[in-house]
């Protein structure tokens, strides 16, 4: 990140400098030398316990690791608490895990400078934070028993949440120790354990903590929240992005019995009532004529056709677009001679289709405010809310609940749904919370999508069947426009995957170049980002050059990725060649197919056995080799893996949201098709052995198994796919 702002981190700024820098952060302004971490942490709460922000250890010893991560599906709390468990020695059967509170100070995300979850940065940016927490609190807990049993430290061991000195034969819990524990002088530096004498990394026995609660019904999400006095809220959106009120008749919704108000904010018409049966309908009964001036209006099919016409040179950047080199080295190719491979590759817009909808509750009582939801990133959040009722974003308080999925959902710049919620509670005042609720169709028509993306490929090779020479062109909306950071010169979100790709590192002469077109459409990062298109377009490509030279493309890879010294590209790729069986015959009527793609630090590969049934990919065994670095819960990890395969499939057998006239044509499951349980493949994981620290598994899963799949297909003698979803009924 950024260095901070010193002159607003120092004791004495006022509040309306940290009022003013707030409101420009927000606003994205602020774009160079800054990390707001200071100032947003400015009257957050900052009394943490003896053992520190990371860890609380209760008289009866029980141990509480306060996770800055929310937890949303993936089971990162299991990970989490298992960092600390291994360096403090904890039973592991004593542990449990809560919610941080919001402080971007002391909270923050390494990889994002604020409080925030994404980027399957929760284990990764946790590792050496929590095992210096862990260690830390060990070592408090040995100095404790030696000056009470007069031992020398060296002597004292802990296990399991005991702690013993096997000379003299005395021993106590963690329970009978803390109050003496707490009074010592937390050590700077503390040991850290040799990986190698781990008892709990990397053992089937780091599992879930909240199985039982989530089974039972016991945990609490949003929608489990009832507050004395509370209201619940629902918004009419425009049926276009980018179209305002221009009046509204609200006569009939005022007669729902159980409606207590009916008014405009910024992004709609805002419903409250006693209960969300009223709310649901006195916004259906609202007469709203809108003003499209300033809408998108065009169909997906125009956006499309202008992407192509760009990337073909067809047509000029419009205004201030321009291309911009993401990967660039030898003369540039020429554009007649013949390209082994020349195609384009289309994406469409992509709901995340969260289990759970947007939903937030907010108590606003003149510029206080706190938010009960399941924050993905509480300092945006406190950003948002703050600039709403005139605080400093610190003292905006955030508890974090749990969330039914997200994919990238629950977090963006302009926090929208919070924001909504933090309006409507704002006007309704007094302290009375309020809960605002998203049915499916507001999400998936008002909400944010993975972007439209088109890619155009030309691809020559040398006498062996090589690439020799890689032209490559990228549109898409930019997802990074209007970061509270500032908007980046190049938009890595739009190319990562392609940008620093082995393949290109292999090829001699590259031209790789990437333009964010300008759509009234919301876009936003989805489940792993820039590779839901880019390992594709990759990974498909590869397979095409392969069958045009003649060669395997597993061989062809390994090729490739030698004379890349993508050495652990090489490593997934042979575990799962080697597991799935490649090279034997596979089961009649499957065929084979392979894809390797590195994202958020990890390196996955799968080999996906693929037939055709009625003309639609059937995909039954999928195997799935990963290096991760140190694997922490080895279950969690396959569990993503099976989840994103099973998300990316979905996507590429039939996500996409169509735009008609600006208008979103899909609002629930029943247009927006997902994967069946009966269409899941079965999922096999195997890890490379890797002393390397923790990297992403949240994400890395999805990305690999459509080009899989394409690969398959190819293998069996159907055409190239060049774009998706496969079923376009």
């Amino acid at each position: 990140m950024n260095k901070p702002l010193n002159r607003f981190a120092q004791k004495g700024a006022t509040r309306r400098e940290a009022l003013a820098i707030g409101a420009t952060l927000t606003g994205g302004a602020l774009v160079v030398a800054c990390s707001p971490a200071d100032i947003l942490a400015l009257g957050a709460p900052n009394d943490f316990g003896a053992f520190g922000p990371f860890v609380k250890v209760a008289p009866d010893g029980l141990v509480t690791v306060v996770s800055k991560h929310i937890e949303f599906g993936q089971g990162n709390h299991a990970g989490l608490a298992a960092i600390v468990a291994e360096e403090l020695d904890a039973d592991w059967d004593r542990m449990t895990v809560e919610f941080a509170p919001a402080n971007a100070k002391v909270y923050s995300n390494a990889l994002m400078g604020v409080q925030g979850t994404g980027g399957s940065s929760a284990i990764a940016n946790s590792w050496t934070q929590l095992r210096n927490a862990g260690a830390a609190t060990r070592a408090m807990f040995v100095q404790a028993a030696a000056a009470r049993w007069n031992a020398p430290a060296g002597e004292i061991t802990v296990a399991n949440g005991v702690v013993s000195h096997a000379k003299s034969g005395k021993q106590a819990g963690f329970g009978e120790l803390v109050a003496d524990a707490a009074k010592v002088k937390p050590p700077q530096a503390p040991t850290l354990k040799d990986p190698k004498t781990f008892g709990l990394i990397g053992t089937e026995r780091v599992r879930r903590k909240d199985t039982v609660a989530k089974s039972t019904g016991t945990a609490r999400y949003t929608q489990d929240v009832h507050l004395p006095n509370m209201l619940t809220a629902m918004v009419a959106h425009p049926p276009k992005f980018g179209a305002t009120v221009a009046s509204v008749d609200d006569s009939a919704a005022r007669k729902v019995t159980g409606v207590v108000d009916v008014f405009q904010i910024p992004t709609g018409v805002a419903v409250v009532a006693n209960n969300t049966w009223a709310a649901r309908q006195s916004r259906d009964a609202l007469k709203v004529k809108w003003d499209f001036a300033k809408a998108e209006t065009r169909s997906s099919d125009q956006i499309r056709t202008s992407y192509a016409d760009l990337a073909a040179g067809k047509t000029q950047p419009p205004g201030k677009a321009a291309w911009q080199a993401f990967e660039a080295k030898g003369a540039p190719p020429a554009a007649g001679g013949t390209a082994a491979v020349e195609t384009t590759y289309d994406f469409p817009y992509l709901a995340h289709a969260a289990m759970e909808p947007m939903n937030c509750v907010a108590i606003v009582k003149g510029q206080s405010c706190k938010l009960i939801h399941g924050s993905q990133s509480p300092t945006l959040d406190q950003l948002a809310a703050a600039k709403i009722v005139g605080n400093l974003p610190g003292n905006i308080a955030v508890e974090t609940l749990l969330a039914g999925g997200s994919f990238g959902r629950r977090t963006n710049f302009q926090s929208d749904y919070v924001a909504e919620c933090v309006h409507i509670a704002k006007h309704v005042g007094g302290g009375r919370p309020v809960k605002l609720v998203w049915t499916r169709e507001d999400d998936m028509r008002a909400g944010y999508y993975r972007p439209m993306v088109h890619h155009a490929v030309r691809v020559t090779t040398d006498k062996d069947g090589m690439p020799a020479a890689w032209r490559h062109r990228i549109v898409s909306q930019s997802i990074m426009k209007g970061s509270p950071m500032g908007t980046p010169k190049l938009d890595s979100s739009s190319v990562e995957g392609a940008q620093g790709s082995p393949y290109l590192k292999a090829t001699p002469v590259v031209d790789g170049q990437v333009i964010n077109a300008d759509v009234g459409v919301p876009v936003l990062w989805w489940r792993s980002v820039g590779a839901t298109h880019t390992a594709f377009v990759m990974e498909h490509t590869i397979d095409q050059l392969a069958k045009q030279a003649g060669k395997d493309p597993v061989d062809y890879r390994r090729a490739l990725y030698a004379k890349a010294g993508a050495n652990r590209h090489l490593a997934v790729l042979n575990l799962a060649a080697e597991k799935a069986g490649w090279g034997s015959p596979p089961p009649a009527g499957w065929t084979r197919g392979v894809a390797v793609h590195e994202s958020f630090g990890s390196v996955v590969a799968q080999v996906a056995e693929v037939k055709l049934e009625n003309g639609v990919p059937k995909v039954g065994r999928v195997v799935t080799a990963i290096d991760c670095g140190t694997v922490i819960a080895p279950d969690q990890v396959k569990a993503q893996m099976e989840g994103g395969t099973c998300l990316g499939l979905s996507a590429a057998l039939y996500g996409k949201i169509d735009l008609k006239d600006g208008a979103p044509q899909q609002a629930n499951f029943d247009g927006y098709r997902v994967l069946r349980n009966s269409e899941a493949p079965t999922v096999e994981t195997y890890f490379v052995a890797s002393g390397n620290p923790p990297s992403g598994v949240g994400e890395p899963g999805t990305p690999v198994i459509a080009p899989a799949v394409a690969n398959a297909l190819l293998a069996m003698g159907q055409p190239p796919t060049t774009s998706l979803p496969f079923v376009k009924g």
